[in-house]
């Protein structure tokens, strides 16, 4: 059954992730984990002349691959987020958007070489909506590439977040796990010709690794 999401809500809730997460001092960046320079990198994605974003945040990625010369377009459920990313970045040449990610693709006519999410906004949405929309916006041969923490074992499906600790105002949000496994499938069931999920382990043992996905057409 599909959890309520409440846009609204959410959007406050990244608004003000946003306030804490923004460095003014950030420099252009391309790591799918959370550790840094960790992993690998944007070779991922192949060598795609024009990439999509889903919930694009801080908008390093996105600067990286728009100073390498690909026509880079990021969505993000922020506002502000979004303003200080297109103030940020605007020398790069990165497209930014405010914009809710089923929204968007559903009603965009723009395509995709690839498109991407790093901790972001496929974490996020139902996979069951997300994913046939991400298909219909990807050119032949188009890949889509996305990383998260792993699923907790026994916990899969949608599950609630709040944001920060347990006190003050009550912003959540829902994300989705699932075992590797189950994202191929998810994927394949929606139109891509195939699919691949790892879990890249983190650079020390016993540390929380990164699902990484990818998915051609």
């Amino acid at each position: 059954m599909p959890v309520p999401h409440d846009i609204a809500a959410e959007t406050e809730l990244w608004d003000a992730y946003a306030e804490s997460a923004f460095k003014d001092d950030a420099e252009p960046t391309f790591c799918w984990t959370q550790y840094a320079g960790h992993g690998p990198g944007p070779e991922l994605l192949g060598d795609p002349h024009k990439v999509l974003e889903l919930g694009c945040g801080t908008g390093r990625a996105l600067a990286h691959l728009a100073e390498q010369g690909a026509t880079a377009h990021g969505v993000d459920l922020s506002p502000v987020m979004v303003k200080r990313t297109s103030e940020k970045w605007a020398c790069t040449g990165a497209v930014f958007s405010h914009a809710e990610v089923l929204e968007h693709l559903a009603e965009c006519e723009d395509t995709y070489d690839a498109v991407y999410s790093i901790f972001g906004a496929a974490w996020f949405t139902d996979p069951g909506r997300l994913f046939p929309l991400v298909r219909q916006r990807l050119n032949p041969g188009g890949v889509f590439v996305f990383s998260q923490p792993p699923a907790i074992p026994g916990a899969y499906g949608p599950q609630g977040m709040y944001k920060g600790g347990f006190a003050g105002k009550a912003m959540f949000t829902y994300r989705y796990s699932y075992r590797p496994a189950v994202w191929e499938r998810l994927l394949t069931r929606a139109g891509f010709s195939m699919a691949k999920a790892d879990v890249f382990e983190a650079p020390k043992p016993g540390h929380i690794g990164t699902l990484i996905v990818s998915a051609h057409i």
